[in-house]
């Protein structure tokens, strides 16, 4: 029995037991013999029993990685040095970090610095006032005017303005022999003070020793357990070795409106039937691939989900398949509109939007270094998706308004942008009222007279869409 006592605060039990569930069906952890959630008031917790024989420590070594019981997250380090973006590794942000965190220290120092010898001087000035405690109240009374009293004492006491100032603000009862001793005497403090300050000052290494100790009083204050663990290679031992990967083998992919995937191997299809789907619900899309190709599934919510064909399991044409919203975690109400095979990431997307835009974004934009799963701002959201169209080099595609216009336009006409979520140039004209329904390439229509509708420039109305040019074309990304 293995008992998961702490569960990653950044997801849930059901999580893990779906995925682990599915590892089960994949026959990928065929030690687990049952596994439960036994959370209570104590705390999240999920109980897994073994086959007998079974080795704990490989199995959750495997979890680990399989599962979001531990997540690795990649950092991109876009750090401003100087005022100038810069990338940088660990090292080279401690080093500068280092230095900064140095000069701000130095700069402290040299700020409470010139405090204490602001305060030391004029205690040097109080010190003369001690010489002649009742000549400095005569030389006071003997003012005619307010203005007179600072000037007086400079020329009679021998003392800058700065420390008359501060002699003529004293309180008449702090004029007497013991206060004004007791305020001299904090002289050699001062002055022990300011020579520290000078040799902290010149001197780097007290510095760093000043750092280390503030920090050690922060991690003493406000210091927690440690969320995370850094693990080196030596560390894994044999529980870090990966399980032979399955090899890449032919499939089919079928995408239904709804959100529906079917994943099925070529011999299941010579022997199945009609593929099988929801009422109001049918085939959106369709793939031949292979169990190791990268897919990317759009939302309605201008997000866009990255897998692999192998996530999924097989199923056969009489099955519903995978719900994609819950295979993907997505948000809730969230709809898949879209997906795409990106193959070497070399072709680009063309977003066409209800407002008449389209928009042609390189493929290589959702390409991470990272297993990000998903990516926010995957096209624009300033006009609802009609349709997406993807292109290896440039090809025409035919774009069809509800109003009943059709127009092709070559891809040629669009440049490639560098951001996702670019609102696009206008490449079909549409009446107040219409919009932009649809658009697939060229040859995947049934359009047979090609050049009425083939269009020079953009933007363009289009002509009147013929009956017998239609053929049985989905009108836009309904979900």
């Amino acid at each position: 029995l293995i008992e998961i006592y702490e569960i990653p605060y950044s997801t849930t039990v059901e999580a893990i037991l779906d995925k682990v569930a599915e590892l089960i069906k994949a026959g990928q952890a065929r030690e687990i013999a049952d596994m439960r959630d036994e959370t209570d008031l104590s705390g999240l917790k999920l109980a897994i029993d073994l086959k007998r024989g079974a080795d704990p420590d490989k199995l959750m070594a495997r979890l680990f990685r399989r599962t979001p019981l531990e997540d690795s997250f990649a950092c991109n380090f876009n750090v401003l040095i100087g005022g100038d973006p810069k990338v940088l590794g660990v090292r080279d942000i401690l080093r500068e970090w280092t230095a900064w965190r140095m000069d701000s220290v130095r700069r402290r120092t040299a700020f409470v610095l010139g405090e204490r010898k602001e305060k030391l001087h004029l205690l040097h000035g109080l010190r003369k006032v001690l010489l002649d405690i009742d000549g400095t109240i005569r030389i006071i009374r003997a003012a005619e005017t307010d203005a007179d009293v600072v000037p007086d004492l400079m020329i009679g006491l021998g003392i800058d303005r700065a420390q008359a100032d501060y002699v003529a603000g004293i309180r008449l009862r702090d004029i007497n022999k013991e206060h004004i001793l007791k305020r001299t005497r904090e002289t050699e403090d001062l002055e022990a003070e300011i020579l520290d300050l000078e040799a902290t000052l010149s001197d780097p290494g007290r510095i760093r020793d000043l750092i280390v100790g503030e920090l050690e009083a922060v991690m003493e204050k406000y210091g927690g357990p440690r969320r995370t663990t850094i693990l080196y290679e030596h560390d894994l031992g044999d529980a870090g070795e990966e399980e032979p990967v399955e090899a890449a083998r032919p499939v089919h992919l079928f995408l239904s409106r709804e959100g529906w995937s079917k994943k099925i191997s070529p011999q299941s299809l010579r022997m199945s039937g009609e593929q099988k789907f929801k009422e109001g619900d049918g085939l959106r899309q369709s793939f031949e691939t292979t169990t190791d190709a990268e897919i990317l599934f759009f939302t309605d919510r201008c997000q866009v989900y990255k897998t692999r064909v192998g996530e999924f399991s097989d199923t056969k044409a009489s099955a519903l398949g995978d719900y994609l919203p819950k295979k993907l975690s997505m948000d809730e109400g969230e709809n898949v509109v879209w997906a795409v095979l990106p193959g070497d990431w070399s072709g680009s997307l063309i977003f066409l939007f209800e407002n008449g835009k389209a928009a042609r974004v390189p493929l290589s934009a959702y390409r991470t270094a990272s297993n990000r799963r998903r990516l926010t701002g995957a096209y624009s959201d300033r006009s609802p998706l009609a349709a997406v169209c993807q292109t290896e080099g440039e090809r025409e595609i035919a774009a069809w308004s509800a109003g009943g216009r059709c127009l092709i336009f070559h891809t040629s006409f669009l440049a490639p942008k560098a951001s996702r979520t670019a609102q696009g140039a206008a490449v079909m004209k549409l009446k107040t009222g219409d919009r932009l329904a649809g658009a697939l390439p060229l040859e995947e229509t049934a359009i047979r007279d090609a050049g009425r509708y083939r269009v020079r420039s953009i933007p363009a109305a289009g002509a009147i869409w013929k009956a017998e040019d239609r053929g049985e074309v989905q009108l836009g990304l309904d979900v």
